[in-house]
């Protein structure tokens, strides 16, 4: 499988680092304590030996690990920071459908909601779920069109995600939902909900990103009728 660069470049615009600067061939990706997707390095050609050295200094000035995210095509710069004891680190699947596949089915009275600016329940809910100030940072820094999601479940809050558009492509980040509201179909809920707010934006595409070890949550996504359309993983060093 191929990955169209695109979804990369959604991934960029729709959860954004805190500044990016090139580097030679190596843009880099302050993220400020917003995670992987925000802070980590990418290649715009080949690359040696003292340019990922130089690339490394850079990032751990700026506090940060070094970390490079390895897209197809990569392949080169794998075994390159493979051969430099970088581990590989969450790899992830790109799940993609049109909107109207998951607007089929109306969803039940005040079990979802789109809302902006996030309320204290969907902070609260992202915080416990280990989505702290730094990933807020990034939702309230993305550029529009985009909006915050809330579920409950039996009158009582279950969960809270984030979505925004980029080139026509909505983006589901940040979907968490409370441990004890889990197996009651709050995520579908959710996801779909995401589907009709992109419908109404006009956007063609719906999609997220699911580290591969989530068995749960790719299950989920593929019973939807989503299409895993693409993929990407880490390289870090400690």
């Amino acid at each position: 499988m191929s990955t169209d660069p695109l979804y990369y470049a959604v991934v960029d615009g729709t959860w954004p680092a805190a500044s990016k600067r090139d580097l030679g061939p190596i843009t880099l990706r302050e993220g400020q304590g917003g995670g992987s997707r925000v802070s980590a390095a990418t290649t715009n050609g080949p690359v040696n030996k003292d340019q990922i050295a130089a690339a490394e200094e850079a990032m751990r000035a700026m506090g940060q690990e070094p970390l490079f995210m390895i897209r197809d095509g990569d392949d080169v710069l794998d075994a390159q920071l493979a051969a430099l004891e970088y581990e590989i680190k969450d790899p992830v699947n790109i799940w993609t459908c049109p909107p109207a596949k998951l607007t089929d089915v109306p969803i039940p009275r005040v079990t979802t909601f789109c809302v902006w600016e996030p309320l204290e329940i969907q902070r609260e809910i992202w915080i416990a779920g280990g989505i702290g100030p730094g990933r807020m940072a990034v939702m309230e820094r993305a550029p529009g069109p985009k909006t915050a999601l809330l579920g409950r479940f039996n009158d009582k809050p279950a969960g809270a995600g984030f979505v925004a558009i980029h080139d026509e492509v909505a983006m589901v980040h940040a979907l968490e939902i409370l441990p004890h509201q889990r197996r009651k179909g709050m995520g579908a809920w959710m996801v779909r909900q995401a589907a009709f707010w992109a419908a109404e934006q006009g956007a063609r595409e719906l999609a997220l990103v699911c580290t591969k070890a989530n068995a749960g949550a790719n299950g989920l996504y593929a019973s939807l009728g989503m299409t895993c359309r693409g993929q990407y993983h880490y390289r870090h060093k400690h």
